[in-house]
């Protein structure tokens, strides 16, 4: 039974996957004279074609993991939280003030110092979605959406303002983290050691959620939560737990982007891997493991807009829009879960064709 359910979910995922990249050639060719080919071809090379491309896509795929994680388990409890890019600026922005601040530990005294900081800033932030949800009734989309805006306009004031360095004068940022508190790359590449945490926190949250007397509450609540609170389940707790883990996985995601990235906290902070995380989580089916590869290829169409813009002549932001197409199909083909017969047990066809 469970193969056949993994065997319809690679099935339909990759039939909306392809029917987005087929609806997305027909409009480039029609808007700008691109042939498919050679579009199909430049966002393989940019993204997967090479060492270097390889690289460049998991470096970027590693915030879009944690990110992803943000909405991929509140959803367990059927909420669908949409504020990881406010979580990930602000875990981003703590993580580098604790650096300063902590600048004469060890090195791996400061690295775990500002992972908790991130951590715990992001994590508070979405706990705030879910205590709204709970016990003001308050919609955690709505919710956490706008609290994201706020805490990027906090991100922005703190940054331009009380925290700036006087040195930047183009970019307003924050002051340099230390050198020690840098992320080292691994396999003797370019990729950063924060695509390590990615895939442990995706494997972490697995156990979590599905191997575990907490995680099989918190589908319980997310199944019927009149029946969780009838059953004498702490339903509050189950709901602001789970949502402080997803934004701590989004604090992580800033982290990561600051000490292994940009080594100091500014607007280049906000590149949208929080939004595109959630698009991240919807193909995985909020599964953890799942987010791991969808990320890899949004890190790889990312990757790819750089050189189809040179390559192409076309907008590198073209890629949003076949990541939009994608998020619109990944959303139709919900509807035909349960539904084809192939994937149904024989029970039920036969049940049918009775």
């Amino acid at each position: 039974m469970r193969a056949r359910g993994l065997l319809e979910t690679l099935t339909i995922t990759l039939a909306a996957l392809v029917a987005s990249l087929l609806i997305f050639s027909i409009f480039m060719f029609l808007i700008a004279r691109v042939p498919p080919t050679d579009l199909v071809y430049w966002m393989y090379v940019g993204g997967f074609g090479t060492s270097f491309s390889w690289q460049n896509t998991l470096t970027r795929a590693a915030p879009l993991i944690l990110a992803a994680l943000c909405t991929a388990l509140p959803a367990r409890l059927g909420l669908i939280v949409i504020g990881g890019e406010g979580a990930l600026a602000l875990g981003g922005l703590a993580a580098a003030e604790a650096a300063l601040v902590l600048h004469s530990w060890s090195p791996l005294g400061i690295q775990i110092g500002m992972a908790i900081s991130g951590m715990v800033v992001g994590g508070l932030l979405i706990a705030l979605c879910g205590a709204l949800r709970h016990w003001r009734g308050v919609n955690a989309t709505i919710s956490s959406l706008l609290l994201a805006y706020v805490a990027i306009s906090v991100f922005n004031f703190l940054v331009e303002g009380p925290l700036r360095d006087p040195a930047s004068l183009n970019k307003p940022s924050t002051y340099p983290i230390p050198e020690a508190a840098w992320l080292g790359t691994i396999f003797g590449s370019d990729m950063h050691s924060g695509l390590a945490y990615g895939v442990a926190a995706c494997a972490l949250a697995w156990l979590l959620m599905d191997h575990t007397t907490f995680g099989f509450a918190a589908r319980m609540a997310g199944g019927n939560i009149r029946a969780a609170q009838a059953a004498g389940l702490p339903v509050g707790m189950l709901i602001v737990t789970t949502c402080f883990l997803g934004g701590a996985a989004a604090g992580l995601a800033g982290t990561v982007e600051v000490a292994a990235v940009h080594h100091q906290a500014n607007a280049t902070l906000l590149a949208g891997y929080g939004f595109t995380g959630i698009l991240v989580s919807f193909i995985a089916r909020h599964n953890p493991l799942g987010i791991i590869p969808a990320a890899v290829l949004f890190g790889g169409l990312s990757a790819a807009s750089g050189i189809l813009q040179r390559r192409l002549h076309i907008p590198d932001a073209s890629v949003q829009v076949l990541m939009g197409i994608i998020f619109v199909m990944i959303l139709l083909s919900e509807s035909l879960y349960g539904r084809l017969r192939v994937f149904q047990p024989r029970e039920i066809r036969e049940a049918v064709a009775a």
